[in-house]
């Protein structure tokens, strides 16, 4: 029995070990890169039809036709050496962003061991989900095989669980990833209706009680953190209180606040609070949002439009609702981005973030309207539009070659920079595909 139990402990402390990503990080960039000849979307600014990217410690120097390039590049002095990528026939995309996501939070929903999105208590403003991202996850490689260059990273439970974090696809440690450690503050904003459904335990009098109070919750917490930081103001030899420093930023400089509302009676509730506090709101969900997109426009409140793939909410709504609410926020001229369903208690599917985009294509949202919800769009939302999201000189040389369009599923990522560092593309799955073609190759099914 000691040795059967002895054998069990040694198989689940080896365990976490099978799911780590074995892949080498990319070093620095060494030496001036550049890709010539593709078809350069840049986001921003339209599409190069014969176009170069130069790109030098990891920022990219210029962005134009060939011809321009030559020129540009020929007035660069001390440079003796280059990297030089031949994308004749190729396109090139700034890489794609995941804005909602609990990336390297957790590794297998069905394991509670690897799940770390959740801190413990109602009220932990001062949680930063980057900090306990884990680097050597598997599903980063799995993600950025895909395109998926950049993630939000967002903590959940409870009213305000924590903020969210911006990490690049690869680095050693936690630090390594973290591109902006404190992107914003989360709260999770109450749902506003009683229900009447069978399975529903409480009364409509205690349900909205409950409603109540929670609303209160999150109102008492910013009123204490207000409180706080207008007496540390006042007398800075006060005690430092963590909880209420982390708030500074969205109460006093500004800084972002997403919150999670998917109804429309919860997104008419967030724009009047937000309004009443002076707070920069980014719905994030928004199933409901292009039924308030009018009111969303009217006071510059942005949205992250949790997914495509998810059925309607109602018996009564249309098939396609979800499909096109992108469509009709990009038609109402919202502020939004697309993001994947981003959901806890389930492994990260971020790989998927173009197809969501192309079911919106399907359904009425223009192509490039369609990549800027992923890329650029996104970058704006988390805050980190002056770095990420477009292929423009002076931002991170953060993109992608491929041989089609991201939303197309037969398109491969033949090429992936993360600043400038040329990233590895395999991944568990790229080593199993190549373990079982060399299987058949042997039983001579397949040649080489």
């Amino acid at each position: 029995m000691r040795m059967t139990l002895n054998i069990l402990m040694l198989f689940f402390v080896a365990a976490p070990a099978l799911a780590q990503d074995l892949t080498v990080k990319a070093p620095a960039q060494d030496k001036p890169l550049t890709i010539i000849g593709g078809t350069v979307h840049t986001v921003s600014g339209g599409t190069i039809e014969d176009g170069t990217v130069v790109v030098a410690d990891g920022i990219i120097l210029f962005v134009g036709e060939t011809d321009a390039a030559r020129d540009f590049v020929k007035s660069m002095e001390g440079v003796d050496e280059w990297t030089v990528v031949d994308a004749a026939g190729r396109h090139v995309y700034p890489g794609l962003i995941g804005a909602n996501t609990v990336m390297g939070l957790i590794e297998i929903g069905a394991v509670r061991a690897t799940r770390d999105y959740a801190e413990v208590g109602s009220i932990t403003p001062e949680v930063r989900a980057a900090v306990s991202v884990n680097p050597d996850s598997t599903v980063i490689p799995v993600t950025r095989l895909n395109g998926v260059l950049t993630c939000g990273v967002f903590p959940a439970g409870g009213s305000i669980p924590g903020r969210a974090g911006v990490i690049r696809m690869d680095g050693w440690t936690w630090e390594d990833l973290s591109i902006d450690g404190a992107a914003g503050l989360i709260v999770n904003w109450p749902n506003m209706r009683v229900s009447g459904r069978w399975w529903s335990t409480k009364s409509f009098d205690e349900q909205r009680k409950e409603i109540e109070k929670n609303i209160r919750a999150i109102d008492e917490a910013f009123d204490l953190a207000g409180a706080y930081l207008d007496a540390k103001g006042a007398d800075d030899s006060l005690p430092v209180d963590l909880r209420w420093e982390a708030m500074r930023d969205a109460l006093r400089d500004g800084g972002r606040v997403f919150v999670r509302a998917q109804e429309l009676d919860q997104i008419e509730a967030v724009i009047a609070w937000g309004m009443k506090r002076e707070l920069d709101i980014v719905i994030v969900g928004g199933r409901d949002a292009p039924l308030a997109a009018t009111l969303l426009a009217q006071h510059g409140v942005g949205v992250i439009y949790t997914g495509t793939h998810r059925m309607p909410k109602r018996r009564d709504s249309d098939y396609d609702v979800i499909y096109s609410g992108p469509a009709a926020l990009e038609a109402a001229g919202v502020s939004w981005c697309l993001a994947t369903t981003g959901g806890s208690f389930q492994t990260p599917h971020e790989r998927n973030l173009p197809y969501h985009a192309a079911s919106a294509v399907r359904h009425g949202l223009a192509h490039d309207a369609a990549v800027r919800a992923i890329t650029l769009g996104a970058a704006e939302m988390l805050g980190v539009d002056d770095r990420l999201g477009s292929i423009e000189a002076g931002k991170s040389a953060t993109l992608i070659v491929t041989d089609g369009s991201p939303l197309e599923v037969t398109t491969t990522v033949e090429l992936a920079l993360i600043d400038g560092r040329v990233i590895d593309l395999s991944s568990k799955q790229t080593v199993l595909a190549e373990k079982y073609r060399e299987k058949y190759r042997q039983l001579g099914l397949i040649e080489d």
